[in-house]
């Protein structure tokens, strides 16, 4: 998980820092070309897609940092931390969830993957199997109890949550 994620943000990286330092210039100077500046979409185009280029490359480099601080080895291996894959069970439905807590790129949340700032990740932080959660979403305030619980050092292990 964390190292595709790695390799992921590294290629994008890589990819933008070659945009931005070789296509970005040849636009611009294309853009120049045509002169004035003012009603140049071109050149305003490229000047915008500079600063988006800039801004992400600046959050992968800060993705990557976070990510090399994350030490595998100090997450818990019988709480909901990074990682975990959780299966709830919704107290008030009899319906069953499961989500795996992820951060920035990682989340998407139609294949149940959601960040550990959401309402639910945040919730989950921390908690056992066996908890009951009490979520409060925008919408009503949901109680989950943890049916199961894999976390990260235990799914690298291969090994199913205890």
């Amino acid at each position: 998980m964390l190292t595709k994620l790695k390799e992921r943000l590294e290629a994008e990286l890589r990819a933008l820092e070659n945009e931005l330092k070789f296509e970005l210039p040849k636009e611009l100077q294309k853009a120049l070309a045509h002169g004035d500046l003012r009603e140049n979409a071109e050149y305003q185009a490229a000047l915008q897609r500079q600063e988006f280029v800039r801004a992400r490359i600046a959050q992968i480099r800060k993705q990557l940092s976070d990510l090399s601080m994350l030490n595998v080895n100090a997450l818990p291996r019988d709480r909901v931390a990074y990682g975990s894959t959780v299966t709830l069970l919704d107290l008030d439905t009899g319906e069953e969830v499961t989500y795996r807590l992820a951060l920035g790129d990682e989340v998407d949340p139609e294949r149940g993957i959601i960040s550990v700032s959401s309402p639910i990740g945040s919730s989950l932080l921390g908690k056992r199997e066996g908890d009951e959660v009490i979520v409060h979403t925008p919408a009503r305030k949901r109680r989950f109890e943890i049916i199961r619980l894999i976390t990260l050092p235990q799914e690298l292990e291969g090994g199913e949550a205890s």
